[in-house]
């Protein structure tokens, strides 16, 4: 399974913000889409950079004028991207290793989508669920042709 299969079923949707837009408009996004993290894009559209929403809380308690000031100021700077064909094992681990928690995804320099960690591990649950689905069936199919398994 790739991250293809993931934005299949939930959409390519990516909010974003520019760089030059205030901290405040960020978390104003943020909060209207029910989403914690905007891929910072330049004129082109391409990534430079992301927010999260803990990015936003951590500067927050130390400069309480964070709100009025650019994104650049605080977004990560050092994108880390996948693309749609990806293995989400490979992906989770990444993510995982690299304490990311969203993933914006780019195919041929464009950004198609943003996967977060929770997408991914549902879709693992979802495969593993399918596939002790389609044991059980398969066992239940032998059992009834008289085939038995001895351990």
């Amino acid at each position: 399974m790739n991250i293809a299969s993931i934005l299949a079923t939930k959409g390519g949707q990516v909010f974003t913000v520019r760089p030059e837009q205030t901290v405040r408009h960020a978390l104003g996004v943020l909060a209207e889409h029910n989403v914690g993290a905007l891929v910072t894009i330049d004129g082109d559209g391409q990534p430079v950079g992301i927010v999260s929403e803990r990015d936003i809380v951590r500067h927050l308690a130390r400069n309480e004028k964070l709100l009025s000031e650019p994104v650049a100021s605080i977004m990560t700077r050092d994108v880390i991207v996948g693309s749609s064909q990806d293995d989400l094992v490979s992906v989770g681990y990444t993510m995982v290793e690299r304490r990311i928690r969203h993933l914006p995804i780019v195919d041929r320099g464009k950004l198609i989508g943003i996967v977060s960690i929770g997408d991914i591990v549902k879709a693992q649950r979802d495969q593993l669920e399918g596939e002790v689905d389609t044991l059980q069936v398969q066992l239940i199919e032998s059992q009834r042709e008289g085939k038995v398994f001895k351990h």
